[in-house]
């Protein structure tokens, strides 16, 4: 699929260049024969925040696009997560939280199975469907504080 092929090379350019990377969407494009759409896709879907991501954008000049792939120490690391939960997340994106940590050493697959297990939609299924996902938030928000 060319979106995985699109991921793959930004990864690969990511790690030749320790971390971060500018890019032109139109330029890039133009080399895979897609359109820039497809590339701004791939870069909102995959390199989020809650994968490790940090994106700049500039407007002009071709879509000039900055990624930096965060290098935290575990503090920060786990503080960047804490913040970013806000107050309220949803299960999706919680697992994708939960994912990360677990892909970055920050969580053993014991652990991660009993998060995953605790924030998880059929956990809190005897919550209000309105108020589930700040609930979720404060349970993962707590999780996190306790692995600092």
């Amino acid at each position: 699929m060319l979106a995985d092929y699109i991921a793959q090379m930004i990864e690969e350019m990511l790690n030749e260049s320790g971390g971060t990377l500018e890019l032109q969407r139109n330029e890039m494009a133009s080399r895979l024969g897609c359109v820039p759409s497809q590339i701004s896709y791939v870069i909102s879907s995959r390199f989020t925040p809650e994968r490790g991501y940090v994106i700049e954008s500039r407007r002009g000049g071709g879509g000039c696009i900055r990624i930096v792939r965060k290098q935290l120490g575990r503090n920060e690391y786990l503080m960047h997560f804490f913040c970013a939960i806000g107050t309220s997340i949803d299960e999706s994106e919680a697992i994708a939280y939960l994912k990360n940590l677990f892909g970055n050493d920050y969580l053993s697959e014991r652990e991660f199975k009993m998060a995953y297990a605790s924030i998880s939609n059929s956990a809190l299924s005897a919550v209000p469907t309105q108020l589930r996902n700040m609930v979720r938030a404060d349970i993962f928000k707590q999780m996190i504080l306790s692995m600092m």
